[in-house]
């Protein structure tokens, strides 16, 4: 393996860091495209159609994270058969998924509005938003396999490349459909299917490797039982990982409701600093992935250490200077999220939190990276579980103790088990090397 640096961990996570500050500018697009025209119904229609697929895609975000693992490992370990099998194990998933979801999207959509139900207008709308982003469903979750491959062979420049494509595909053909051709709702969505069709053609171009030199091999392998039952079983441990993470995120949310509408709102302009966080610290995780994953691959307990001591090093110097930013720009970014002086006043009182948070949640978020690259996917899972069952205690004790301020250090609670946990399982990722 190559030598573990500072420099070659921000040569990984800084085209991650990029590539996720162009996701929120898509949204923004889409959403001042259509608001040109002027229609309450058709800015409502494009919103509740992307929550819907974006709620069905974000199922098969396990098929990133295995796939990184995996990869990664097969790269150290200069496996290059297996190294291209993943990714074809993985692409095989995503296009099965995607057309089971093509199949299925009449009762599934049914479904979708009879949980979520909006205006005739609204819904007619989305329903033609649908019908058209749907045939990407292939496409976005093969996608997903090949960024992970690609990270975990640390090509994030490949993933940038590919994010600025897709994005700058769809807002050059949103301008174009919308404002141009006045296609209105069904052009949002061409040109959403567009940017992700040519984006899969792009990536299997980056990913052409696999399909050189030992592609012949790795098909050959596709059946190995070994590498499909650990594909199975690191997929399911992340998506019940994921789940789980997920309903204490919507916990903390429904359990801000009870405070009233004030407090709510605030909440959920808070809720936007933890987002940004995650996009600005999500590439050391990410160079944790690849460069962990690698050295297991390699056996080499020393590429280990080193890739876990620089992730974190630089990780935590990212956190504290994001809480730098939170702690002096907050109230500006409160203002800029909210023009409602009851909940700039609320946000405020609890943005002491937000400017811990990154400093809490980072060790964690790097750990997570570990473990996605050792593949030890259970231990991740078990980890998670306690810690949840850590948060519902401390939800349980400090919400009737100080109301919205014990919701917020109740989620601090959370990160900060979170990393107990997985420390303590660290061991772990070594003895693979030894193994």
């Amino acid at each position: 393996m190559t030598e573990i640096t500072h420099g070659r961990v921000l040569r990984i996570a800084a085209p991650i860091v990029l590539s996720n500050a162009t996701v929120p500018l898509l949204g923004a697009v889409d959403t001042a495209v259509i608001g040109q025209l002027g229609d309450p119904a058709s800015l409502g229609a494009v919103g509740i159609g992307a929550v819907i697929l974006a709620t069905l895609y974000w199922a098969f975000g396990f098929l990133r994270m295995s796939t990184s693992g995996l990869a990664a490992q097969a790269h150290g370990a200069g496996d290059g058969p297996e190294r291209s099998a993943v990714l074809l194990r993985a692409l095989i998933v995503g296009a099965v998924a995607g057309l089971v979801l093509v199949a299925v999207q009449v009762p599934l959509f049914a479904a979708a509005f009879a949980v979520a139900p909006a205006s005739e207008a609204v819904e007619r709308l989305a329903g033609q938003y649908l019908a058209i982003r749907i045939w990407g469903a292939p496409a976005t979750i093969a996608l997903y396999a090949l960024n992970g491959w690609l990270i975990g062979l640390g090509r994030t420049r490949g993933v940038l490349v590919l994010q600025l494509w897709q994005n700058g595909a769809n807002v050059g053909l949103d301008l174009w459909f919308v404002l141009g051709l006045g296609w209105g709702v069904p052009g949002v969505a061409a040109a959403t299917l567009i940017a992700e069709w040519t984006g899969l053609a792009l990536a299997l171009w980056l990913a052409r490797d696999a399909f050189g030199a030992g592609f012949r091999d790795g098909v050959a392998r596709l059946r190995d039982r070994v590498a499909l039952r650990r594909m199975f079983t690191a997929s399911r441990d992340i998506m019940g990982r994921t789940i789980i993470l997920q309903l204490s995120f919507t916990s903390f949310v429904f359990l801000g409701a009870r405070f009233g509408d004030v407090t709510l709102a605030a909440n959920q302009v808070l809720m936007q600093f933890l987002e940004v966080t995650a996009y600005a610290l999500d590439g050391f995780a990410f160079a944790a992935e690849a460069l962990v994953g690698q050295a297991v691959g390699a056996k080499s307990s020393r590429q280990i250490r080193a890739a876990a001591r620089i992730c974190m090093q630089l990780g935590v110097i990212g956190a504290i200077g994001l809480a730098l930013v939170f702690a002096l720009t907050g109230p500006a970014i409160i203002d800029l999220l909210t023009t409602s002086p009851e909940v700039r006043a609320e946000a405020r009182a609890y943005l002491p939190w937000l400017v811990a948070a990154p400093v809490i949640g980072i060790v964690a978020w790097i750990y997570d990276g570990i473990f996605i690259g050792a593949m030890l996917t259970g231990d991740m899972l078990r980890a998670m579980l306690a810690s949840v069952a850590v948060y519902a205690v401390a939800l349980a004790v400090m919400v009737p103790l100080a109301g919205n301020h014990g919701l917020w250090a109740a989620l601090m609670v959370l990160n900060a088990t979170r990393t107990l946990t997985l420390w303590r399982l660290y061991p772990k990722v070594h003895a693979l090397a030894a193994g």
